[in-house]
């Protein structure tokens, strides 16, 4: 893709995650069984450890993870990050300084 991520509508971030993304081959790794189930905590760290090693090589990763950084989830595995990291990442992006910008010649 030659388009950055941070330049592409919510919209089309979904539709590249859909359709590229390792996830769309078994979502409920992602995403943990529905709000009906319970999922002992053992199982939940054993699916999340699984689905962080499929992020890893994913070729939408960086689209996956500028995503979840818009939209804050509230559960899954985006990037390979947990709702809570993703959280803490999005604090500490706002306290870096700001890029120089140059003036147009």
């Amino acid at each position: 893709m030659s388009v950055r991520p941070v330049f592409l509508p919510l919209a089309d971030l979904l539709n590249e995650l859909a359709t590229r993304g390792d996830c769309r081959h078994d979502p409920d790794l992602h995403m943990g069984p529905d709000a009906f189930e319970t999922e002992p905590a053992a199982d939940r760290r054993a699916r999340q450890d699984v689905a962080r090693e499929v992020c890893e090589s994913c070729p939408v990763w960086d689209l996956c993870l500028d995503y979840a950084m818009r939209i804050p989830p509230v559960h899954g595995v985006w990037a390979g990050l947990l709702p809570y990291e993703l959280a803490a990442l999005r604090r500490e992006a706002r306290t870096l300084p700001a890029p120089e910008m140059k003036e147009a010649a």
